[in-house]
Protein backbone atom coordinates (compact mmCIF):
# COMPACT_ATOMS: atom_id res chain seq x y z
CA UNK A 1 0.00 0.00 0.00
CA UNK A 2 1.38 3.38 -0.81
CA UNK A 3 2.13 5.69 2.36
CA UNK A 4 -0.45 8.70 2.54
CA UNK A 5 0.15 12.16 3.47
CA UNK A 6 0.38 13.31 7.16
CA UNK A 7 1.56 16.84 8.76
CA UNK A 8 4.50 14.48 9.94
CA UNK A 9 5.21 13.38 6.60
CA UNK A 10 4.59 16.65 5.00
CA UNK A 11 7.03 18.62 7.19
CA UNK A 12 9.61 16.38 7.52
CA UNK A 13 11.37 18.57 4.63
CA UNK A 14 10.30 22.02 5.73
CA UNK A 15 9.46 24.32 2.31
CA UNK A 16 12.86 25.60 1.33
CA UNK A 17 12.52 29.74 0.24
CA UNK A 18 15.20 32.25 0.01
CA UNK A 19 15.62 34.81 2.95
CA UNK A 20 13.86 37.52 0.03
CA UNK A 21 10.61 36.73 -0.92
CA UNK A 22 8.86 38.09 -3.54
CA UNK A 23 5.05 39.56 -3.82
CA UNK A 24 3.33 37.92 -6.28
CA UNK A 25 -0.42 37.48 -6.23
CA UNK A 26 -0.23 34.42 -8.47
CA UNK A 27 1.12 30.95 -7.81
CA UNK A 28 1.95 28.18 -9.66
CA UNK A 29 1.79 24.71 -8.26
CA UNK A 30 4.09 21.72 -9.46
CA UNK A 31 4.40 18.05 -8.54
CA UNK A 32 7.50 16.13 -9.20
CA UNK A 33 8.87 12.57 -8.90
CA UNK A 34 11.64 11.81 -11.20
CA UNK A 35 11.54 15.24 -13.03
CA UNK A 36 14.70 15.97 -13.15
CA UNK A 37 15.17 16.11 -17.14
CA UNK A 38 12.02 18.24 -17.35
CA UNK A 39 12.27 20.69 -14.18
CA UNK A 40 14.57 23.72 -14.94
CA UNK A 41 12.86 24.23 -18.38
CA UNK A 42 9.32 24.32 -16.76
CA UNK A 43 10.51 26.71 -13.84
CA UNK A 44 12.93 28.90 -16.47
CA UNK A 45 9.68 29.11 -18.86
CA UNK A 46 7.54 30.35 -16.06
CA UNK A 47 9.82 32.64 -14.65
CA UNK A 48 10.49 34.14 -18.21
CA UNK A 49 6.43 34.90 -18.73
CA UNK A 50 5.63 38.67 -18.44
CA UNK A 51 3.36 37.88 -15.28
CA UNK A 52 3.23 38.20 -11.96
CA UNK A 53 4.18 34.47 -11.06
CA UNK A 54 5.64 32.34 -8.55
CA UNK A 55 6.33 29.05 -8.96
CA UNK A 56 6.22 26.28 -6.03
CA UNK A 57 7.95 22.80 -6.71
CA UNK A 58 6.16 20.11 -4.19
CA UNK A 59 8.65 17.22 -4.72
CA UNK A 60 8.01 13.62 -3.40
CA UNK A 61 11.76 12.50 -2.42
CA UNK A 62 12.46 11.81 -6.29
CA UNK A 63 15.63 9.72 -6.37
CA UNK A 64 16.76 11.42 -9.30
CA UNK A 65 17.77 14.62 -7.85
CA UNK A 66 14.94 16.56 -8.84
CA UNK A 67 15.20 18.48 -5.64
CA UNK A 68 18.72 19.80 -6.49
CA UNK A 69 17.60 20.99 -9.95
CA UNK A 70 15.05 22.93 -7.96
CA UNK A 71 17.13 24.06 -5.46
CA UNK A 72 19.78 25.58 -8.45
CA UNK A 73 16.54 27.70 -9.58
CA UNK A 74 16.18 29.22 -6.44
CA UNK A 75 19.33 30.74 -6.59
CA UNK A 76 18.16 32.22 -10.28
CA UNK A 77 15.28 33.31 -9.30
CA UNK A 78 15.59 34.87 -5.38
CA UNK A 79 12.39 35.03 -3.59
CA UNK A 80 10.07 33.50 -7.01
CA UNK A 81 11.01 29.63 -7.05
CA UNK A 82 9.67 27.64 -3.60
CA UNK A 83 10.65 23.75 -3.09
CA UNK A 84 8.90 21.47 -0.49
CA UNK A 85 10.47 18.10 -0.16
CA UNK A 86 8.66 15.55 1.00
CA UNK A 87 9.46 11.81 1.83
CA UNK A 88 8.74 8.99 -0.31
CA UNK A 89 5.85 8.95 -3.48
CA UNK A 90 2.40 10.36 -1.29
CA UNK A 91 0.91 10.67 -4.64
CA UNK A 92 -0.50 13.77 -7.04
CA UNK A 93 -3.68 14.45 -4.54
CA UNK A 94 -2.12 14.83 -1.76
CA UNK A 95 0.68 16.95 -3.18
CA UNK A 96 -1.50 19.81 -4.56
CA UNK A 97 -3.71 19.88 -1.26
CA UNK A 98 -0.25 20.36 -0.06
CA UNK A 99 0.55 23.67 -2.18
CA UNK A 100 -2.87 25.00 -1.96
CA UNK A 101 -2.36 25.03 2.11
CA UNK A 102 0.82 26.83 0.91
CA UNK A 103 -0.91 29.30 -1.16
CA UNK A 104 -3.82 30.51 0.89
CA UNK A 105 -1.20 30.67 3.78
CA UNK A 106 0.92 32.70 1.68
CA UNK A 107 -1.69 35.03 0.67
CA UNK A 108 -1.80 34.22 -3.63
CA UNK A 109 -4.90 35.35 -5.02
CA UNK A 110 -4.92 33.13 -7.81
CA UNK A 111 -3.41 29.56 -7.80
CA UNK A 112 -2.39 27.22 -10.73
CA UNK A 113 -2.29 23.18 -11.49
CA UNK A 114 0.86 22.07 -13.81
CA UNK A 115 2.42 18.97 -15.00
CA UNK A 116 6.45 18.80 -14.76
CA UNK A 117 6.25 16.97 -18.05
CA UNK A 118 5.57 20.24 -20.27
CA UNK A 119 2.69 18.52 -21.77
CA UNK A 120 1.20 21.46 -20.41
CA UNK A 121 2.63 24.52 -22.29
CA UNK A 122 3.81 26.95 -19.68
CA UNK A 123 2.76 30.09 -22.32
CA UNK A 124 -0.84 29.42 -21.54
CA UNK A 125 -0.55 29.92 -18.09
CA UNK A 126 -1.99 34.07 -18.39
CA UNK A 127 -4.67 32.70 -21.02
CA UNK A 128 -6.02 30.70 -17.49
CA UNK A 129 -5.43 33.36 -15.29
CA UNK A 130 -6.77 35.74 -16.64
CA UNK A 131 -10.26 35.15 -16.76
CA UNK A 132 -10.08 34.58 -13.18
CA UNK A 133 -8.44 37.64 -12.53
CA UNK A 134 -11.37 39.35 -14.25
CA UNK A 135 -13.95 38.02 -12.69
CA UNK A 136 -15.37 36.35 -15.20
CA UNK A 137 -15.11 32.59 -13.84
CA UNK A 138 -13.91 31.26 -10.12
CA UNK A 139 -11.82 28.56 -12.35
CA UNK A 140 -10.51 28.44 -15.37
CA UNK A 141 -10.00 24.98 -16.89
CA UNK A 142 -6.95 24.38 -20.07
CA UNK A 143 -9.36 22.06 -21.52
CA UNK A 144 -8.20 19.32 -24.58
CA UNK A 145 -11.96 18.90 -25.75
CA UNK A 146 -13.16 22.56 -26.31
CA UNK A 147 -13.41 23.39 -29.90
CA UNK A 148 -12.13 20.06 -30.72
CA UNK A 149 -9.96 17.56 -29.51
CA UNK A 150 -6.39 19.58 -29.16
CA UNK A 151 -4.09 16.20 -28.06
CA UNK A 152 -0.75 15.80 -29.58
CA UNK A 153 1.33 12.59 -29.94
CA UNK A 154 -1.18 10.46 -27.82
CA UNK A 155 -1.82 6.73 -29.48
CA UNK A 156 -5.67 6.39 -29.94
CA UNK A 157 -6.15 3.73 -26.97
CA UNK A 158 -5.37 6.54 -24.44
CA UNK A 159 -7.49 9.27 -26.22
CA UNK A 160 -10.46 6.84 -26.61
CA UNK A 161 -9.56 6.39 -22.34
CA UNK A 162 -9.47 10.24 -21.66
CA UNK A 163 -12.40 11.14 -23.99
CA UNK A 164 -14.14 8.29 -22.84
CA UNK A 165 -13.71 8.81 -19.07
CA UNK A 166 -15.41 12.22 -19.61
CA UNK A 167 -18.72 11.15 -21.33
CA UNK A 168 -18.76 8.38 -18.41
CA UNK A 169 -18.25 11.32 -15.44
CA UNK A 170 -20.59 13.44 -17.11
CA UNK A 171 -23.04 11.07 -17.46
CA UNK A 172 -22.78 10.30 -14.00
CA UNK A 173 -22.23 13.53 -11.79
CA UNK A 174 -24.17 15.76 -14.36
CA UNK A 175 -21.32 17.92 -14.29
CA UNK A 176 -20.96 21.00 -17.16
CA UNK A 177 -16.85 20.41 -17.85
CA UNK A 178 -15.58 18.07 -20.54
CA UNK A 179 -12.29 18.04 -19.51
CA UNK A 180 -13.10 16.46 -16.14
CA UNK A 181 -9.53 15.14 -15.74
CA UNK A 182 -7.83 18.58 -16.54
CA UNK A 183 -4.56 19.01 -14.33
CA UNK A 184 -3.99 22.19 -15.95
CA UNK A 185 -6.08 25.21 -13.97
CA UNK A 186 -6.25 28.22 -12.49
CA UNK A 187 -8.32 28.54 -8.84
CA UNK A 188 -9.72 31.90 -7.40
CA UNK A 189 -8.37 31.37 -3.72
CA UNK A 190 -11.85 31.50 -2.47
CA UNK A 191 -12.47 28.58 -4.43
CA UNK A 192 -10.44 26.55 -2.37
CA UNK A 193 -11.07 28.76 1.08
CA UNK A 194 -14.57 27.54 0.81
CA UNK A 195 -13.79 23.51 -0.12
CA UNK A 196 -13.15 21.35 2.98
CA UNK A 197 -9.77 20.51 1.42
CA UNK A 198 -9.54 17.75 4.45
CA UNK A 199 -12.53 15.87 2.22
CA UNK A 200 -10.36 15.00 -0.77
CA UNK A 201 -8.87 12.18 -0.56
CA UNK A 202 -8.27 11.16 -3.89
CA UNK A 203 -4.68 11.19 -5.90
CA UNK A 204 -4.15 10.74 -9.91
CA UNK A 205 -7.23 11.62 -12.18
CA UNK A 206 -9.43 11.03 -9.33
CA UNK A 207 -8.18 14.12 -7.33
CA UNK A 208 -8.95 16.14 -10.47
CA UNK A 209 -12.33 15.04 -10.64
CA UNK A 210 -13.13 15.16 -7.47
CA UNK A 211 -11.88 19.16 -7.06
CA UNK A 212 -14.01 19.88 -10.43
CA UNK A 213 -17.02 18.29 -8.81
CA UNK A 214 -17.02 20.39 -5.45
CA UNK A 215 -16.16 23.52 -7.26
CA UNK A 216 -19.58 22.99 -9.36
CA UNK A 217 -21.29 22.11 -6.59
CA UNK A 218 -20.60 24.46 -4.86
CA UNK A 219 -21.72 27.25 -7.19
CA UNK A 220 -18.54 28.30 -8.17
CA UNK A 221 -18.67 29.57 -12.02
CA UNK A 222 -15.85 27.31 -14.16
CA UNK A 223 -14.90 28.31 -17.58
CA UNK A 224 -13.23 25.60 -19.75
CA UNK A 225 -10.09 27.38 -22.10
CA UNK A 226 -9.12 25.43 -24.88
CA UNK A 227 -5.29 24.52 -24.55
CA UNK A 228 -3.38 22.34 -26.72
CA UNK A 229 -1.61 19.10 -24.82
CA UNK A 230 1.47 17.26 -25.93
CA UNK A 231 2.47 13.72 -24.53
CA UNK A 232 5.62 14.03 -22.68
CA UNK A 233 9.09 13.12 -24.34
CA UNK A 234 11.55 13.21 -21.33
CA UNK A 235 10.72 10.86 -18.29
CA UNK A 236 8.33 8.08 -17.65
CA UNK A 237 4.34 8.61 -17.36
CA UNK A 238 2.70 8.19 -13.62
CA UNK A 239 -0.61 6.67 -15.72
CA UNK A 240 -1.41 3.00 -13.94
CA UNK A 241 -4.22 1.18 -14.13
CA UNK A 242 -5.13 1.95 -10.41
CA UNK A 243 -5.40 5.46 -11.25
CA UNK A 244 -7.67 4.68 -13.91
CA UNK A 245 -9.64 2.27 -11.19
CA UNK A 246 -9.73 4.84 -8.53
CA UNK A 247 -11.14 7.25 -11.23
CA UNK A 248 -14.12 5.52 -12.63
CA UNK A 249 -15.17 4.71 -8.73
CA UNK A 250 -14.87 8.10 -7.81
CA UNK A 251 -17.00 9.30 -9.67
CA UNK A 252 -19.95 6.98 -8.24
CA UNK A 253 -18.53 8.24 -5.12
CA UNK A 254 -19.13 11.58 -5.61
CA UNK A 255 -22.79 11.30 -7.24
CA UNK A 256 -24.10 8.93 -4.35
CA UNK A 257 -22.66 11.06 -1.17
CA UNK A 258 -24.49 13.99 -3.25
CA UNK A 259 -27.42 12.17 -3.96
CA UNK A 260 -27.88 11.43 0.34
CA UNK A 261 -26.74 14.63 0.99
CA UNK A 262 -23.10 14.73 2.81
CA UNK A 263 -21.07 15.87 -0.14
Amino acid sequence: MPPTDSSSAIDTHPTRSPATHVDTSSLVIVPTYNESDNIRIVIDRVMQLDADLSILIVDDGSPDGTAGVVREAMDAYPGLVHLIEREGKLGLGTAYLRGFRFALEHDYEYICEMDADLSHDPDDLPQLIAPVKANKCDLAIGSRYVGGVRVINWPLSRLVLSYGAGVYTRAITRMPIRDVTAGFKCFHRRVLERLDLSRVHSNGYAFQVEMHYRTWREGFRVKEVPVVFTERTEGQSKMSKAIVREAAWKVWELRLRDLIGRL
